[in-house]
């Protein structure tokens, strides 16, 4: 994951942040692997997701150095780090996340599973291994607000506020993504059925 010296180096050298180097520390200790946890699953890249933790806390460091404070670090953190992967999915030149919020299909309102339970209760038969799998495979925009969810176990209004959109668009969001995911657990457990009967004396 990323190394700890890292953030020691980072906090200790010209250490114009005074007061703020013990809480800048702390909040490494509490949050990297969480953070290096959201990346790879937004990113399936774990190289990168480190790359991506990393400068993720050098710009806080940098921004605490400029003389200004961090109230809470959780959702500043994640804001740092999202705004970090939006930028890497525009390097990658990949799908457009506004394309994809305006594919038809689905109402706004409210959605039950957006406050419940997890992602393995879509999951069926699927082993967590395999569910996570299947998350690296969904459109980013829905992986996004999903690892989100699922994985920082963050609700709606949370997300909202960090990906600056309204509550109401993270829930179809999410609602969309989920209805993806069941499409493709069923699939794949269609497809080992039929196996099975094929293998079958």
């Amino acid at each position: 994951m990323v190394a700890k010296h890292t953030a020691n180096r980072k906090a200790g050298d010209e250490s114009g942040g005074g007061g703020h180097e013990e809480r800048f520390l702390k909040a490494f200790d509490e949050y990297a692997d969480a953070l290096f946890r959201h990346a790879v699953y937004r990113l399936s890249d774990r190289e990168r997701a480190i790359e991506i933790v990393h400068d993720t806390f050098t710009k806080v460091w940098g921004y605490l150095r400029t003389g200004h404070d961090v109230e809470s670090y959780k959702p500043f953190l994640y804001k740092v780090l999202n705004n970090l992967i939006i930028d890497e999915y525009r390097r990658r030149k990949e799908l457009s996340l506004d394309a994809i919020l305006s594919a038809d299909g689905v109402d706004e309102g409210t959605f039950p599973e957006l406050y419940a339970g997890g992602i393995e209760e879509v999951t069926f038969s699927l082993d967590a291994e395999k569910a996570s799998e299947l998350l690296q495979d969904l459109p980013l925009v829905y992986r996004e607000v999903l690892t989100f969810r699922f994985v920082d176990g963050l609700g709606p209004k949370e997300i909202s506020e960090l990906i600056e959109e309204s509550e109401n668009v993270v829930s179809v969001r999410i609602h969309r993504g989920l209805k993806i995911l069941r499409d493709m657990i069923l699939k794949r457990e269609e497809e080992i059925q039929n196996k099975r009967l094929k293998q079958t004396p």
